[in-house]
């Protein structure tokens, strides 16, 4: 990296869940096995970062699953459900935990998504955390995600860094659009010590993602974000997209970051 443009290195999020928008693709692992075998995959492909979402009454399994095999970052997800529906998660004390910004207000071919996350709720959230020593990874979705995350640090209930996840293109109320103007907006007026992460539902991530590599930002990528590996050709799995994206980096002069590295610079032991 001495020679890069580039402060750090590109930490890449994987994800392993189904497409919400792309109910025929099936590219994705259901059993407590395939997630645990796919998250290696990610890893050796370049994901420092795991999302998973575990399978209620298993989430030790995966969780185990995957720290015996690899030293990738997990990073539990839905973060739709309302904290007290959370504790087996943090019982199992995954490295991260995903924790929305904002009201889930989606809207996919299976249904609408519509759930009240108020700022009460976020609060307990950030206290929680810091008991069982998991990190926040915190969902932006609009301007008003960035309201909360400030509201958050005014009651000095976090520590730096703050890692934020941005999604674009995401159906329903909650959305944004996928474009460069909508993307540079967004970082524009950021508390200082945020980390950035970037999701983007459809193919709009092929001008995104490499616009998040080009400004020093984070990437997050898999079947629940995007499932076709190019157009009408579903990936293989989570794992060839995660190493599509880490080419991509790889060529535009970023190295992709090991999870030693995303530990060091997200601050997780």
């Amino acid at each position: 990296m001495e020679d890069s443009i580039y402060k750090t290195k590109l930490m890449i999020t994987a994800t392993l869940a189904n497409a919400w928008i792309y109910p025929e693709a099936k590219n994705f692992p259901t059993t407590a096995k395939g997630l645990i075998d796919e998250a290696v995959k990610c890893h050796e492909n370049g994901a420092s970062i795991i999302h998973v979402h575990l399978p209620d009454g298993n989430h030790k399994e995966v969780v185990d699953g995957i720290r015996d095999r690899c030293d990738a970052i997990v990073q539990g997800g839905m973060s739709s459900y309302h904290i007290e529906k959370r504790d087996e998660l943090f019982n199992v004390k995954p490295d991260m935990m995903s924790i929305i910004l904002n009201h889930h207000a989606e809207s996919f071919p299976s249904g609408d998504v519509n759930v009240l996350h108020p700022k009460e709720e976020l609060e307990a959230y950030a206290v929680k955390c810091a008991k069982y020593g998991i990190k926040p990874e915190f969902e932006s979705w609009n301007y008003g995600s960035i309201w909360m995350l400030e509201h958050l640090i005014k009651k000095k209930l976090l520590k730096k860094p703050y890692y934020l996840s941005h999604f674009f293109n995401w159906p329903g109320s909650s959305w944004s659009p996928a474009t460069p103007d909508e993307f540079l907006q967004r970082f524009a007026h950021l508390p200082e010590g945020c980390i950035n992460a970037v999701s983007t539902m459809g193919p709009e991530q092929n001008i995104i993602l490499p616009l998040a590599i080009a400004t020093g930002n984070h990437v997050r990528i898999g079947t629940e974000d995007y499932p076709y590996i190019k157009k009408g050709i579903l990936a293989k799995g989570p794992h060839e997209l995660v190493k599509k994206i880490a080419t991509i980096s790889e060529l535009m002069g970023r190295d992709v970051a090991t999870p030693k590295e995303a530990r060091k610079v997200i601050g997780i032991k």
